[in-house]
């Protein structure tokens, strides 16, 4: 008898959801970077064990949008929300919510969702003051779990596999076993480029920064890449490439680096820098940059 879930995995900025998911999965499917909001699209990752399916869905961190990308991400949120089954709502560990992680919470539990509570980077957390925290929001809300765990480590991890397996319905798997995610290759590249920018330029360069593959071509042997990072400002794009060049090849050796792994291929990367202005806010150049539907 096959099982099977869809699973959203929700929560604030930078709490570590996109660091879980990769560790669920075994593999590096979402970008991860100290900066908040680095997931702008719903990402699936799939783990089969056995005759059970976890269908797992990383979504942008829950905020008060400034831009139309940010509308964007929100109502993303939602659409998970309403075609998934299960939520798991990752916190910090000795962190007070917030307003949204309030209300989304409120949301679930009204809902009637299972919610399983992760409560994530405790391997740095005051084990009084997390007894607390989970003492208090297990008075506050309706969990069908409350889990400890420090995604980065591992530390905890497999335990969201157990308390999700009673949750799982008799179903067909919705993806052969073997998928891992339905991310196409062009959008995985384009982000393995986005998390370099974000992480070599994580003081110098705001969220005002896309990664568009324009050509992608597989020969035996070689994978060969022409992408193009776009910017808001001409400052942005100076920092961006650098003096002589310096830091736009640091980032094309690191994409590439993280990309032959991936991929398991040699990689030529031609990597481009472009400004468009305002493009947070501009719906032809969202449309353009993926985020066609939920603008519709």
């Amino acid at each position: 008898m096959t099982k099977t879930a869809f699973i959203m995995i929700a929560g604030k900025p930078n709490v570590g959801k996109s660091t879980l998911l990769n560790t669920l999965l075994g593999e590096k499917i979402a970008i991860v970077s100290r900066k908040p909001q680095t997931t702008r699209n719903r990402i699936t990752g799939v783990l089969t064990k056995g005759e059970n399916q976890y269908v797992f869905t990383d979504t942008p961190g829950l905020h008060k949008p400034k831009t139309l990308l940010g509308e964007y991400m929100m109502k993303s949120v939602g659409n998970v929300a309403d075609s998934s089954d299960i939520v798991l709502f990752v916190i910090e560990a000795c962190t007070e919510l917030n307003s949204n992680e309030i209300s989304a919470l409120d949301k679930y539990n009204a809902s009637g969702m299972d919610v399983i509570l992760v409560i994530n980077k405790t391997d740095r957390a005051n084990k009084i003051k997390l007894a607390e925290q989970i003492m208090e929001l297990s008075n506050r809300y309706k969990f069908h779990a409350v889990v400890p765990i420090s995604a980065l480590n591992g530390d905890g991890v497999e335990y969201i596999l157990d308390e999700l397996e009673p949750l799982l319905t008799e179903s067909v798997h919705f993806f052969p076993d073997d998928y891992i995610t339905d991310q196409p290759e062009r959008k995985i590249f384009a982000e393995i480029i986005r998390e370099k920018v974000l992480r070599l330029l994580d003081d110098e360069i705001p969220h005002g920064v896309a990664v568009s593959v324009e050509e992608f071509k597989e020969t035996k042997g070689l994978l060969s890449v022409r992408a193009e990072i776009y910017c808001e400002r001409e400052s942005h794009k100076r920092i961006i490439i650098g003096k002589n060049g310096a830091m736009l090849k640091k980032i094309g050796s690191y994409a590439r680096e993280d990309a032959e792994a991936i991929f398991e291929t040699k990689v030529f990367l031609d990597l481009w820098v472009k400004v468009k202005e305002n493009w947070r806010d501009r719906p032809s150049f969202l449309s353009d940059f993926g985020f066609k539907d939920e603008l519709e």
